[in-house]
């Protein structure tokens, strides 16, 4: 069981990083929001053991600090 987080965690990260190429038209804000995102999701996911609710937390905080960082 533990495997099959830790795959989920790694592909949801490996997609969110992928996501990232198609940011081209985005202002510097909304880049850093979504990175932060991205980032907060790996580290609640890491943090929480795969939980879904510290995956979504983690990247509810995220996106918010990298938004607020880029003002």
């Amino acid at each position: 069981m533990k495997s099959i987080r830790k795959s989920t965690t790694i592909t949801l990260a490996t997609l969110a990083l992928i996501s990232l190429s198609a940011c081209s038209g985005m202002s510097s804000q909304d880049k850093s929001t979504a990175i932060g995102a991205g980032a907060g999701a790996v580290g609640g996911a890491v943090l929480t053991g795969g939980s879904a609710v510290g995956t979504i937390g983690g990247a509810v905080v995220g996106g918010v600090i990298g938004h607020e960082v880029a003002k």
